[in-house]
């Protein structure tokens, strides 16, 4: 059984929880601002400075397995933008939820961090028997 918080851990915790309590609507994905080039040969976007064509604001993201993009109007875009802003914030305090729980986990079980140097842990598993199944036969064995 783990035990209990250490104060510090659950003052972090409860912080993000109510970072969490307080996130709105989120979309997932990516939004990138691109102007481009045409194919036409006369055109301005060809000329020396180029004027390029756009902003053009893409949604990407993944539906399925499948990449899926949409081009936003600067209206969408301007709607929008706090709620992928809210999915950035829900994916790092996620992200921070984990990393304290590992601290926390680690801390309740006795487990020390491992850096370069330091002897390993022991192990859990037991090693294996040389006549264990699963272990290979030597050449001399009998049972090979």
């Amino acid at each position: 059984m783990p035990a209990p918080d250490d104060h510090s851990a659950g003052q972090a915790r409860a912080a993000i929880q109510a970072a969490l309590g307080s996130i709105g609507f989120c979309l997932p994905g990516s939004i990138v601002i691109r102007r481009t080039r045409c194919g036409k040969p006369r055109c301005a976007c060809k000329a020396d400075p180029p004027a390029l064509h756009g902003p053009y604001i893409q949604w990407t993201r993944t539906v399925k397995g499948k990449t899926v993009t949409r081009t936003l109007t600067q209206a969408q875009y301007d709607t929008y933008v706090s709620w992928f802003a809210n999915a950035r914030a829900l994916r790092a305090l996620a992200a921070e939820l984990e990393r304290l729980s590992l601290g926390e986990m680690a801390r309740a079980e006795g487990w020390a961090k491992i850096t370069p140097g330091t002897p390993a842990p022991p192990r859990t598993r037991p090693v294996r028997a040389p006549n264990h199944p699963k272990t290979p036969k030597t050449p001399g064995d009998p049972l090979a």
